[in-house]
This record gives C-alpha cells, sequence and structure tokens, in this order.
C-alpha cells in the first residue's frame, strides 16, 4: 500500500487508508482492521500478543497487516495509537471501568445485574457519541433533510426500531416520508424511483442487513443523498454516505443497544424542527398524533 515515505503518521490518516484499501483486503484482513479501528485504546497499550487474543487472529497476521500498510512491523503501526491516546478522550472501555466502579455499589446477580450491565454500557456509548458527533455533519444532515422532497428511511433487524422512529417524528413534522421496509420483499426494488431531489437515511450496523446495504448502493448510483448512520467507517453504507454518523460499540453478548442511535435520531429530528422553526427561537416543538385529532388538539390549542 504506503511508501516508507507517505505512511500514515497519524490515526485519523491510518484509518482513512484502511478504509480506501478495505474492499481489497482478505478475510482475516478485514477482520483486524475492523478491530484495530474500533479498539484504538487496547491498541496502543496492549502487547501484540494480546491484542491478538482478542481480535481473534495470531500474533504473526497482526505483523503481516501492519507489514501489508507499509509499516516495517506492528511495533512501528502501534506507535501510531499511543501518539493518538496523548490527546483522545476516553474510550469505550475505560467509559466502561469508570462508570462500574461509580455504580459498582448496585451491583447484583440476576435480572438487576443485567439491567446495571447495560445502563453502564448505555452511558459509555451515549458519552462517546458527543466526543465523535461534529455540529458540521449534525448540519449538513439537517440541510439535506429540510431540503429533500422525500426522505426515504431504510433500517432492518436491530435498527428497525430507529427507522420506525424517525418515520413518526418526521412525519408530525409534515415531511414526505418513505420507509423502505420488508414487506413483499420491494424495498431495494422501491429504492430505484430515489432521485437527487431526494435524501436516504440509511441505518445498519454489524452484521449489516443485506436489503439495507442494497439499497444504500441504489441510491448512490441515483445520485441521492445519503445520510447513514453505522458502527464504523469500514461499514457498507459508509462508502457511499454524503454525512457518515457511526457509532461505535463495545462487543455484546445479547443484542446491540439502541440508545445512542436512537438518541442520534431524535438530535437529527429537533434539529429539523428548529430548522423549520426559527420563530420558535431555538425551543422547537414536535407534536404528538394525539394532538392532532379530537379533544387532545383542541385542548393543546387552548393551552
Amino acid at each position: 500500500m504506503a511508501s516508507q515515505e507517505t505512511l500514515p503518521g497519524t490515526f485519523e490518516k491510518l484509518t482513512n487508508e484502511i478504509t480506501e484499501h478495505y474492499p481489497s483486503l482478505s478475510k482475516r484482513f478485514r477482520q483486524i482492521a475492523r478491530y484495530l479501528t474500533q479498539n484504538p485504546n487496547i491498541v496502543a497499550l496492549q502487547s501484540v500478543t494480546r491484542i491478538a487474543e482478542q481480535a481473534d487472529v495470531h500474533p504473526s497476521s497482526l505483523v503481516r497487516f501492519a507489514q501489508h500498510l507499509g509499516y516495517s512491523g506492528f511495533k512501528e503501526m502501534q506507535s501510531v495509537f499511543q501518539t493518538r491516546l496523548v490527546t483522545a478522550a476516553p474510550g469505550f472501555n475505560e467509559r466502561i471501568g469508570a462508570l462500574e466502579k461509580e455504580l459498582r455499589q448496585h451491583s447484583g446477580q440476576g435480572i438487576k445485574g443485567f439491567l446495571r450491565d447495560l445502563v453502564v454500557r448505555d452511558i459509555a456509548s451515549l458519552e462517546g457519541l458527543l466526543d465523535t458527533v461534529s455540529e458540521t455533519d449534525l448540519k449538513k444532515a439537517v440541510t439535506l433533510m429540510k431540503g429533500a422532497r422525500t426522505i426515504y428511511i431504510a433500517g432492518q433487524l436491530r435498527s428497525e426500531p430507529v427507522a420506525i422512529f424517525l418515520r413518526y417524528v418526521l412525519t408530525m413534522l409534515r415531511r414526505q416520508v418513505i420507509l423502505l421496509d420488508s414487506s413483499g420483499g420491494l424495498a431495494a426494488e422501491s429504492a430505484r424511483i430515489l432521485s437527487p431531489d431526494d435524501v436516504l437515511i440509511a441505518i445498519s450496523f454489524r452484521y449489516y442487513a443485506k436489503e439495507v446495504v442494497a439499497i444504500t448502493e441504489t441510491a448512490a448510483e441515483t445520485g441521492t443523498p445519503i445520510v447513514a448512520i453505522t458502527d464504523s467507517q469500514l461499514s457498507p453504507l459508509a462508502k457511499s454516505a454524503s454525512v457518515l454518523f457511526t457509532i461505535r460499540e463495545d462487543e455484546y453478548t445479547f443484542s446491540r443497544s439502541l440508545a445512542a442511535p436512537m438518541c442520534l435520531a431524535q438530535a437529527l429530528t429537533v434539529g429539523l424542527a428548529s430548522a423549520l422553526q426559527p420563530e420558535t427561537a431555538g425551543k422547537p416543538y414536535i407534536p404528538v398524533a394525539t394532538e392532532l385529532t379530537g379533544n387532545a388538539g383542541k385542548k393543546h390549542k387552548k393551552d
């Protein structure tokens, strides 16, 4: 890949280099790439043996991966991660460690113990969201949603609740919205009517829903702007995204938490409401369905 003179010297450049060449990597190298980019603090601090164990590969594979990128060996590549760590905010695992100490008094067995573990991880994920999402990207996404003729939404499997929530709120904001769900197996075919005047919000995490990936690729072919909510720059949704939101989460044993993706979705809808309601002076309002019908609607108007 890179020559010795052009080796990525920062984590950001290294991630961009990996992302660019990710499609052509072997299956094993893709596995390593995902682990390195999603666990930079661990890579900076742990030995190559320990990193290999957690990434479920042989240490020699890590060395070969580094050499494939142009580094002399794993140590030279690891120095990039160590440099990043000097100024980086605490990572996901570090946040969990701190929170576990704080909440240890509530630890216990049984279902309450499961609840505690989930809460700790959700808090860490939400704190990480503040560090990774930029004002620029939020504004760009809101601008695309505001100017779109139609907002299409694609999110299936574990991401479907986020997609359904977005459809509900955007409908309440009187946007023209179409949810590309899996009914009838026509979601990918329906996506062919997308145009540059529309916008697609695509939501998918490992292991990526094939139909959502296909819809995203179709949208890219039609020149439709894409707002992608996913877990990594290496996601198949990332390469075509006009705006990319990555929500990294540690390995999970049951199911991916929706706390951070749902919070991001709420932020986007509130941001859109604010853009549509300049008269509210930064205090946007999103109606609910019960306020628009019957006595509830009359009561709200009186209030």
